[in-house]
C-alpha cells in the first residue's frame, strides 16, 4: 500500500477515446474538423470529459468541409496592414508617455446582429463607450489601440495600473529592457526589485465564438478601477494589468471561431499572416508580460493548462512549469470555489491536465498564444477553457434563457481565472520577475536548459521521463547571400525581416567569413543564438524533432520549419567561437533589382515573384516561359517592372533568352480552405471561390481557367446540371488538386489514371523530397509539408512524377506514425510519388499552402495553375 500523499502523485486519468483515435482512419477523421481545434459539447454530468478535437486540413469526408469563402478586401488588408508600436492616440509611441493614456474612442455604428447579444453579452458596438466610460472612472485605466483585424475593426489594448509621470514610465521601459538585453545586471540591479511592475496581460475572444473572456475582463477592468481597498491599491502600484479586449472582433461580430479571412488567429502565430496575431505579437514585444492567461471556451470541467506531453523543448521550460502549475492551482481553486455543481449547475469541477491527463493537449507548438509567449519571457501561461457551451448547435439550437445562464457562469469563471492570477502575481512577483530574467540570462549567456525533474521543480507532482524536452542550441544559424548560394534572395530577406519582426537579433557580415568549415559572402545573414530571444530564433529555424514515438496523437502540427519551408537557404552552425564581421540591421538589405537595358528574367521561386509575374500578366505584358522555368519580360516593360520590384523586393536580371510558351493571366476557380485562399491572393492570383453549393447553384466557368480543389467540393454532391458543366470545364482546361478533395475529384472525373493512398490522417510535419527537373517542382526546396499526406501509385499512361518522398524515412519532424494494421506510415510513403502531373492536371499528396506559412512551397502550386491553364 502505498504511504504517498495526493501532492506526490500524478494522477493522470488516461482519456482513452482520444488515445484509440491514432490507430484507426476511421477514428482518426473524428479528430479532424475543417473549422479549428473545438472542444466537444458540455457533457452529461458525472461523465468523463470529451477529448480536444484536432483542427484539420485532411481526409474528413469532402462533403463535411467548407470552402473558404473570405473576401478579397479582406486578404488586402490583412496583406497591407503596417505592424506599428502602440499608439495611445495622440501618435506617441507607447513607452515614452505615463500613465493613465486616455483617449476618447469613436463609438461604432449600433449591429443588432452583432452574435453576442443573443448571450446577453458585449457587443462589439458597445465596446467603445464602455472604454470610454471606464476611463473616466479616474486614472488607472488606460486605453490603446493596438491596431485592427482583418475585418477592419480596432483592437484595444488596456492597462490598468497605478499612475505614472513620464519619467516614470521612461524608468519602467529601461527596467523592461535592462531584464531582456543585460539579465545580469538586472539581477542585481536593486531598482529593478524594488520598483519594476510585474506586465500581466490577459488576452480575450481570441476565437470569436468563444465570448465571455471579454466580458469578464471588462467587469474586471471595472473593479480595479474603482476598489480602494489596500489590496487593490498595492496590485496596481506593482503591477501593470494588460487586457487584450477582443482579440477577434471579426469572430465576435459573425459568432465563428475565426476572423474574416477565416484563419483560426490561435494556429497563426509561427507565421503571423493575420493583422490580429501582429498586433499581439506586438504587446508581447512591447510590454513583456511575465504572467499571461488566453481565455477560450468550452471545456467541461474547465480546463487550465499546463499540458500534457510533449512539452515546448525551446523554452526554458523548468520556469514556465513551476510558475504555471502553481498558478493553475489557484485558479482552480477560485473557479471551483464559485460552488457551481454538476448536480446543480451542470458544472464539473476544473481539471489541469498536466495532472489530470496522460496526453492529448501539448504546449508543443509555437502556433498558441500561450505557447508563443515563453520566448518573449513568460513564464506563466494559460489557456483556460470555460465550461459551457454556447456556440455552434448550441447557439442555434438552446432557449435563450439557457444560453445566458450558461455564459454568466462562463464570465464567472473567466472572472474567477483572472483574479486568481493576479493574486499569484502579486504573492510571487519577486521570483516571477527573477525567473524571468534568469530565462533571459541563460539566452544570452548560451547556458544549457535544466531539465524538469522533481529536484528541479519541487512542488510539481508526477513528473516523469515524459515530461522531459530539451534541445541542443546551436551556436548560430547563417542565412547565406549571392545567388550560387542562395535559392532565392527575396525569400532570404523575407525570412530576416520576419525574424526581425518577432524580435529576434539579426547581424549581416560586412566582409566575406569563414565559419563552421565553410565560406560565406559579404551580406550574408548571422544569427547568434547567444541572445535575449535565442529560444524564438531556434523554434523558428531549426528542423524539429521527430516526436512519433513519444506520444500516440497529437493537438495539432508538430513540424513547422522556417529554416526548411520558407525558401531560403539556412545553415547551422555548431562551432563554440563564432568571430564575424557584421553589424546589427533592423530590416534585411532590399533585394529589388531591375537591370538597367535588355530583355529581362524573374526567377519563379518565391511567392512575391509570383505575385509580380501576375501582376505584370494583368496590365498585358507579353511574358514568356523560359526553359529554366523562369519569365521571360521584354524590355518594354521595363518601367513596371521597375515598380513591381520595389513593390515585392524582386530582382529582374537581364537575359538573351527569348522565352517559349507565352504565359497569360490565370483566373482560378477555388474549392479550397482559408489558408490556400490567402496564399493565392498573396500570389496576386485572380480567384474566385466555389464550392458544391455555389456550382448547384450555376457557376459560370467562362469566368475561370483553372480549378483548384482541395476543400468543400464533392463530385457526387452535384446536382446534374453542375456535374456536366464542371466535367465539361475540366476536358477543355484542367484541375489543380489537393489532398482527398483532389483525388477525389480526380477519380470522378477520369483526368489522370493512377490510385491514391491516404496516409494516417493524424499525420504532419517536415518531410523529405526528392524534385524532378523540368517540371512544376524545379528547383524547388527538397523539404516540404504535409498533413494527412496522400500518395499516388499505379501509374498509368501520360502521368508524370513530379516529386517523391525520400526514400526511407521521409519525416524530419512532426509526428506520423503507420496505423495499427501498419498502413499509412512514413515508411509505406517512402519513395512514392507526392505530386503528379497530366496534361489536364497536377495533384499534390503535400500541403504546399497550408495556414499560408510554408511560402517556399507556393511556387509549386504557381505553377501547376500555370501549366494546367
Amino acid at each position: 500500500m502505498s504511504t504517498a500523499t495526493p501532492a506526490e502523485v500524478r494522477v493522470r486519468r488516461p482519456r482513452p477515446a482520444l488515445i484509440a483515435t491514432a490507430t484507426a482512419t476511421a477514428a482518426a477523421a473524428l479528430l479532424l474538423t475543417p473549422n479549428g481545434a473545438v472542444a466537444d459539447p458540455t457533457p452529461r454530468p458525472g461523465a468523463q470529459p470529451a477529448p480536444p478535437v484536432r483542427e484539420g486540413s485532411g481526409l474528413s469526408d469532402p462533403s463535411d468541409r467548407a470552402a473558404a469563402k473570405a473576401p478579397e478586401s479582406t486578404t488586402d488588408r490583412a496583406l497591407t496592414t503596417p505592424v506599428t508600436e502602440l499608439t495611445d492616440g495622440t501618435g506617441t509611441a507607447g513607452g515614452t508617455r505615463g500613465y493613465p493614456r486616455e483617449q476618447v474612442l469613436t463609438p461604432d455604428p449600433e449591429n443588432p446582429a452583432d452574435k453576442s447579444v443573443k448571450l446577453g453579452l458585449t457587443p462589439y458596438h458597445a465596446i467603445a463607450p464602455k472604454l470610454n466610460a471606464l476611463q473616466r472612472l479616474g486614472d488607472r485605466v488606460s486605453v490603446e489601440v493596438a491596431g485592427r483585424s482583418a475585418g477592419g475593426h480596432r483592437l484595444y489594448l488596456v492597462t490598468v495600473t497605478a499612475p505614472e509621470s513620464t519619467r516614470q514610465a521612461r524608468a519602467q521601459e529601461r527596467m523592461r529592457e535592462l531584464i531582456e538585453n543585460a539579465p545580469s545586471a538586472a539581477a542585481k540591479d536593486p531598482s529593478v526589485k524594488r520598483t519594476y511592475k510585474t506586465p500581466v496581460f490577459f488576452n480575450n475572444n481570441i476565437h470569436g465564438n468563444e465570448w465571455e473572456g471579454t466580458d469578464a475582463a471588462l467587469k474586471l477592468i471595472e473593479k480595479l478601477a474603482t476598489a480602494q481597498d489596500r489590496s487593490t491599491t498595492d496590485l496596481l502600484a506593482r503591477n501593470r494589468v494588460y487586457f487584450n479586449i477582443t482579440a477577434n472582433p471579426d469572430g465576435r461580430i459573425a459568432g465563428t471561431r475565426a476572423n474574416a479571412n477565416g484563419f483560426d488567429l490561435n494556429r497563426d502565430f509561427v507565421t503571423a499572416s493575420q493583422p490580429e496575431v501582429r498586433a499581439m505579437r506586438q504587446i508581447a514585444i512591447d510590454k513583456q508580460p511575465a504572467v499571461m492567461v488566453d481565455l477560450h471556451g468550452y471545456v467541461n470541467g474547465t480546463l487550465i493548462e499546463p499540458t500534457t506531453p510533449p512539452h515546448g523543448e525551446n523554452y526554458e521550460y523548468d520556469l514556465f512549469l513551476k510558475n504555471t502549475y502553481a498558478n493553475a492551482l489557484g485558479m482552480e481553486a477560485a473557479v471551483n470555489g464559485l460552488g457551481y455543481t454538476p448536480a446543480k449547475d451542470g458544472v464539473e469541477p476544473a481539471q489541469i491536465p498536466f495532472r489530470d491527463q496522460e496526453e492529448g493537449w501539448d504546449d508543443w507548438p509555437p502556433i498558441f498564444t500561450p505557447q508563443y509567449m515563453p520566448f518573449h519571457g513568460a513564464v506563466a501561461a494559460h489557456t483556460v477553457e470555460f465550461p459551457m457551451a454556447v456556440n455552434n448547435d448550441e447557439y442555434d439550437d438552446l432557449p435563450v434563457a439557457e444560453l445566458r445562464r450558461r455564459s454568466s457562469i462562463n464570465v464567472a469563471i473567466a472572472g474567477a481565472a483572472m483574479r486568481a492570477s493576479l493574486d499569484y502575481t502579486q504573492t510571487h512577483r519577486t521570483s516571477l520577475i527573477a525567473d524571468q530574467i534568469e530565462v533571459f540570462r541563460r539566452s544570452v549567456t548560451g547556458a544549457a536548459q535544466v531539465p524538469v525533474s522533481p529536484e528541479t521543480v519541487p512542488g510539481v507532482p508526477g513528473i516523469g521521463p515524459e515530461d522531459v524536452y530539451t534541445t541542443d542550441f546551436p551556436r548560430a544559424y547563417v542565412i547565406p547571400a549571392g545567388t550560387k548560394a542562395q535559392r532565392s534572395a527575396t525569400a532570404a530577406a523575407r525570412l530576416v525581416d520576419h525574424l526581425l519582426a518577432n524580435d529576434v537579433q539579426v547581424r549581416r557580415a560586412t566582409k566575406d567569413f569563414r565559419l563552421g568549415g565553410k565560406t560565406y559572402a559579404k551580406g550574408s545573414y548571422v544569427v547568434d543564438l547567444r541572445q535575449p530571444k535565442r529560444g524564438m530564433a531556434n523554434v523558428m529555424l531549426a528542423d524539429g524533432r521527430d516526436i512519433s514515438d513519444k506520444v500516440s496523437v497529437m493537438y495539432d502540427i508538430s513540424g513547422w520549419s522556417l529554416g526548411r519551408l520558407w525558401g531560403a537557404t539556412v545553415d547551422t552552425v555548431r562551432t563554440s567561437k563564432l568571430a564575424v564581421p557584421d553589424r546589427a540591421v533592423d530590416a534585411a538589405a532590399n533585394v529589388g533589382y531591375v537591370a538597367p537595358r535588355g530583355t529581362l528574367r524573374l526567377r519563379l521561386d518565391d511567392a512575391r515573384e509570383i505575385a509580380a509575374l501576375n501582376s505584370l500578366l494583368a496590365d498585358g505584358v507579353s511574358v514568356r516561359r523560359a526553359a529554366d522555368g523562369s519569365a521571360v519580360v521584354p524590355a518594354s516593360a521595363r518601367a513596371k517592372a521597375v515598380a513591381l520590384a520595389k513593390k515585392y523586393d524582386v530582382a529582374f536580371d537581364a537575359t538573351k533568352a527569348t522565352g517559349t510558351t507565352p504565359l497569360h493571366r490565370v483566373r482560378v476557380a477555388a474549392a479550397v480552405t482559408p489558408g490556400e485562399l490567402f496564399a493565392l491572393r498573396e500570389m496576386n492570383f485572380d480567384v474566385v471561390p466555389v464550392s458544391t453549393a455555389i456550382l448547384n447553384a450555376g457557376f459560370d466557368w467562362s469566368k475561370a481557367d483553372v480549378l483548384f480543389a482541395s476543400a468543400g467540393l464533392n463530385h457526387a454532391g452535384l446536382n446534374t446540371a453542375a456535374r456536366a458543366a464542371l466535367d465539361a470545364f475540366l476536358a477543355r482546361e484542367g484541375l489543380v488538386g489537393r489532398g482527398a478533395t483532389g483525388a477525389a475529384l480526380n477519380a470522378a472525373t477520369g483526368l489522370l489514371a493512377l490510385k491514391p493512398v491516404e496516409g494516417n490522417g493524424d499525420a504532419n510535419g517536415v518531410v523529405r523530397v526528392v524534385n524532378s527537373s523540368g517540371g512544376v517542382t524545379s528547383g524547388a526546396p527538397d523539404h516540404s509539408f504535409v498533413y494527412a499526406p496522400l500518395w499516388f501509385t499505379d501509374l498509368g499512361p501520360g502521368v508524370r512524377v513530379e516529386q517523391s518522398y525520400a526514400a526511407g524515412n521521409p519525416l524530419v519532424s512532426g509526428h506520423w506514425r503507420a496505423l495499427e494494421d501498419g498502413s499509412g506510415g512514413p515508411a509505406q510513403a517512402a519513395g512514392r510519388a507526392s505530386v503528379v502531373s497530366g496534361p489536364h492536371a497536377v495533384l499534390f499528396g503535400t500541403e504546399p499552402l497550408f495556414r499560408d506559412h510554408p511560402k517556399g512551397q507556393f511556387p509549386q502550386v504557381a505553377r501547376a495553375l500555370l501549366t494546367v491553364s
